[in-house]
């Protein structure tokens, strides 16, 4: 089974979405013969990389509200990423572009340490309160992962894969992230609950793994008698 992720490192709900889905594996039992792709996608692909304003003033300004709403609204996630086991420090963000992060992605997914690198970017920016923009974090957040990062930076290495990636997410009607597709045919749109995703991985598992009819049955025309 394959199951594709659009998602930006900058996406709280993202990070919560790869928490319920991988609660989920942990329960499946086929977990072995699932295969997870991250695919890039940015929420913002017009930001700066440095910026004056802290996260709850961008926030303020994005969606038209007073920055007590922004924080209680960001109160919120941190709650719920609480339930998930991650804990947000929406005072450190640094908001900033990610588009050489995402980059960063891409050359993950051809050396095997994808997941790896996700997960130490959204701890970084959500966690830690890194500059994930700046390239000197990138070179340590390869190096934390053991990813080899020669030839990326200076360079319009993997520009290509993220536009790629972008231009699928576009073609498929993706409008917004977390976004899971298993194997190309269902879909699940946001950082759903663990038991959605428990649901679908059964439902994919057992269209593709159909079980075998009982000795003694017999099967024709899509239907199964009993045998006589």
């Amino acid at each position: 089974m394959k199951i594709d992720i659009w998602s930006d490192v900058a996406c709280p709900f993202c990070f919560i979405g790869k928490r319920h889905l991988e609660a989920a594996l942990e329960k499946f039992p086929h977990r072995d013969k699932v295969e997870v792709n991250w695919h890039s996608f940015e929420l913002d692909p017009g930001a700066k990389e440095d910026y004056e304003e802290d996260q709850y003033e961008l926030l303020a300004q994005k969606y038209g509200m007073s920055r007590e709403q922004a924080v209680a609204n960001s109160e919120r996630v941190a709650a719920s990423g609480e339930q998930a086991g991650i804990r947000f420090n929406f005072d450190t963000v640094q908001p900033t572009n990610t588009f050489n992060a995402h980059r960063l992605i891409q050359l993950a997914r051809q050396q095997g340490k994808q997941d790896a690198v996700e997960e130490t970017l959204f701890s970084a920016y959500f966690t830690q309160g890194r500059h994930i923009g700046k390239q000197a974090t990138l070179e340590a957040v390869a190096a934390e992962t053991g990813l080899d990062t020669k030839g990326l930076f200076g360079t319009d290495a993997m520009v290509a894969e993220v536009r790629a990636d972008e231009a699928q997410a576009q073609q498929l009607g993706i409008r917004g992230v977390p976004f899971f597709v298993f194997d190309m045919k269902y879909a699940i749109s946001g950082a759903q609950p663990v038991n959605v995703f428990e649901q679908t991985l059964q439902k994919v598992w057992e269209e593709n793994n159909p079980a075998p009819a009982a000795d003694g049955d017999m099967c024709a025309d899509g239907v199964c008698e009993p045998a006589k």
